[in-house]
């Protein structure tokens, strides 16, 4: 059988001010293509649906248009749990009665969760699991950390395991190694928010939500899908995608990323103003975060670039000596590799409004030689 993985929609979000919904419901659109153009037997969204505990009423019609275009549209049954970012009862009501439908939500936490069997494979739903929750739902008080509190999950669903079908967890955690990115929340301090990939030993696949980033975790078979849009300047590289998993009578789970195309993507620019005001490749309306190296201050820039990339979303001076950051783009060439009498011609050309004329240039030549001369005593 063969099924769509997804996470981390965080629905309601907005970033930088940015009501990112619109983008959102174009990226949900792009999951209805993809079960209908694979033929996939089920949809897995591994928690993190909303990006807050109470969402805002857009939020909740948009999920509710997709469950409804999928569940009954297409006639795909829908897996979802809980992650940190959800609120485990309101994502739950009505699950039981939902589940007649092909519904299939694990809000809060329960010792007696039953696994989903769909195409001959059993998925066990694995909502995020607080230590503290976990403690009251399982009546142990020995659950001390996430690591306890997963291996209990885990622990529990074997025990109702279905004997002779593939064993397809689909879990909200932090597993150690893992790559993160700015936009993610901690879920504990000092590694206590951490579980180890061997808590997952045996599971034919398990279908990851927390981390943004596609990537295995630990081992193959392990895997975060990623959020389906950029939700910070640290995820400029990542290549977004749902993962398509195939399961075969023989051998591992097989997987096949399917990217998302944003409505509008984000990016990381860094440049000198001059040069950001002529334009940049990609598209304008694309989310920007821009780094200016010009020495000096700029006046008035965000509102004057502004006029150039309508969506930006920050505006800083880069770092001195600052490496590029994975994914950010550099426009021209950086003011702090050009020779010092270009630096100052810049200078002049930005804050005066003209050229250096000869006797101004051979002044500074003069000036700049005695001030660069390492044997000229300070």
């Amino acid at each position: 059988m063969r099924f769509l993985h997804t996470s981390d929609w965080h629905l309601g979000k907005t970033l930088c001010n940015a009501d990112l919904l619109p983008d959102q419901a174009h990226v949900l659109d792009q999951v209805v293509g993809m079960l209908k153009a694979t033929g996939a037997e089920a949809l897995v969204v591994a928690g993190d649906i909303y990006d807050r505990a109470v969402p805002p009423k857009e939020a909740v019609g948009l999920l509710d248009d997709l469950l409804n275009r999928v569940v009954r549209g297409l006639g795909v049954p829908v897996l979802l749990i809980a992650g940190n970012h959800d609120s485990p009862e309101r994502l739950g009501f009505a699950s039981g009665f939902l589940q007649a439908q092909g519904l299939h939500v694990a809000g809060p936490l329960t010792a007696e969760a039953e696994p989903v069997v769909i195409g001959g494979a059993a998925f066990h739903l694995l909502p995020y699991a607080d230590p503290t929750l976990a403690r009251a739902a399982f009546g142990d008080p020995a659950l001390r950390t996430h690591q306890d509190a997963l291996a209990a999950q885990v622990s529990r669903a074997r025990a109702r395991h279905p004997e002779g079908l593939p064993f397809l967890a689909v879990a909200h955690a932090f597993v150690t190694g893992s790559l993160v990115s700015d936009s993610e929340l901690g879920l504990g301090v000092g590694g206590a928010g951490e579980v180890d990939v061997r808590v997952f030993e045996g599971c034919d696949y398990v279908a990851l939500g927390h981390l943004h980033r596609p990537q295995e975790a630990g081992r193959p078979g392990v895997r975060y899908a990623g959020s389906p849009l950029k939700y910070s300047a640290s995820e400029a590289a990542h290549v977004k995608a749902a993962t398509l998993v195939e399961l075969s009578a023989t051998g591992p789970a097989r997987t096949e990323p399917l990217p998302f195309s944003p409505r509008r993507d984000l990016r990381r620019l860094r440049g000198r103003f001059e040069d950001l005001m002529q334009g940049a490749g990609g598209s304008r309306e694309d989310y920007l975060f821009l780094e200016l190296v010009d020495d000096g201050p700029v006046l008035d820039a965000m509102a004057r670039l502004r006029e150039v990339y309508p969506n930006i979303l920050g505006i800083q001076p880069a770092p001195r000596d600052a490496a590029l950051e994975d994914g950010t783009e550099l426009l021209g060439p950086d003011p702090r590799d050009l020779d010092p009498e270009r630096l100052f011609e810049a200078f002049v050309r930005q804050s005066a409004g003209r050229e250096l004329d000869e006797a101004e240039r051979a002044l500074f030549r003069e000036v700049a030689a005695r001030a660069l001369d390492p044997q000229e005593p300070a």
